[in-house]
């Protein structure tokens, strides 16, 4: 952990991100986070820890052996970064104070208790083979034909007016197009390339993407936040072997299933 910490000091030096972004730090904020790892990066009065990293490789499945390239932790950190900075500017605008907003913030908290349930809950009784054969069955994209996509995404908080947004961008064939209304809209927005592991979303959605054109552009709600996104490669994961079982364990840990009810498709 030392080597890795003194690593992504240096990341966030050439990132400059304590002067480049906003600037300046606050000690509230890193007593605040004390409990979430090392401060490796200050975004204004928010803070980015060894912990979030370490959790941002663990979300975007990004193999072991490359969590080290210094290309990887630069994009992460850089990701994290940009997150924070659209965090700040959204508390700013006061959109957390949004009835709407605080709606979508009380559904996240109730999804993540409700995970920690399942969690507890599942782990007081395994399921049984029929059971995995069953739920492998009828999820191909979680095992013989996982895949790992390559997306660029454009992400923008969903507040009170988020809905017109995304009608507003129905028939948006690019995401120049999409990025083009944001910004003469005045909606705050971030864009990247990241990746979508085919075994986090529901098979439905997955076949949808499956049949997708080259013209086409997704959009997913993650919490308060809208996201358009393109697919712009694949590799294929396949999970085989014990691991099938291991993948169905965690996903009803993580209630699996029930993030489905956030993914839609952006079509014209």
């Amino acid at each position: 952990m030392k080597g890795l910490s003194v690593r992504l000091f240096h990341i966030a030096a050439v990132l400059g991100v304590c002067a480049a972004v906003l600037g300046g730090c606050s000690k509230k904020s890193d007593e605040a986070a004390a409990y979430r790892g090392q401060v490796i990066a200050h975004v204004g009065d928010e803070v980015v820890t060894t912990q979030e990293f370490e959790n941002e490789l663990r979300i975007t499945s990004i193999p072991p052996d490359k969590q080290k390239d210094p290309a990887v932790v630069r994009k992460v950190v850089g990701d994290l970064v940009a997150r924070k900075y659209l965090l700040q500017r959204a508390l700013a605008a006061k959109l957390d104070r949004e009835p709407s907003v605080l709606l979508d913030l009380l559904r996240a908290r109730e999804q993540v208790l409700e995970n920690a349930i399942l969690l507890r809950s599942v782990t007081s009784k395994a399921p049984g083979k029929a059971d995995v054969d069953r739920y492998i069955a009828n999820n191909p994209g979680k095992f013989a034909n996982r895949k790992i996509l390559s997306v660029e995404q454009i992400g923008f908080p969903f507040g009170p007016n988020g809905q017109a947004v995304v009608d507003a961008n129905k028939n948006a064939k690019t995401l120049d197009e999409v990025d083009q209304h944001l910004t003469s809209a005045g909606i705050p927005h971030a864009r990247q390339t990241s990746v979508l592991n085919s075994g986090d979303i529901p098979q439905d959605f997955n076949s949808t993407i499956e049949a997708k054109k080259a013209e086409d552009v997704f959009f997913l709600r993650s919490g308060p936040n809208g996201i358009f996104f393109k697919v712009k490669g694949e590799e294929a994961r396949p999970l085989e072997g014990e691991g099938r079982g291991q993948c169905r364990a965690a996903d009803d840990e993580s209630g699996g299933v029930k993030r489905g009810s956030q993914l839609g498709r952006l079509l014209g």
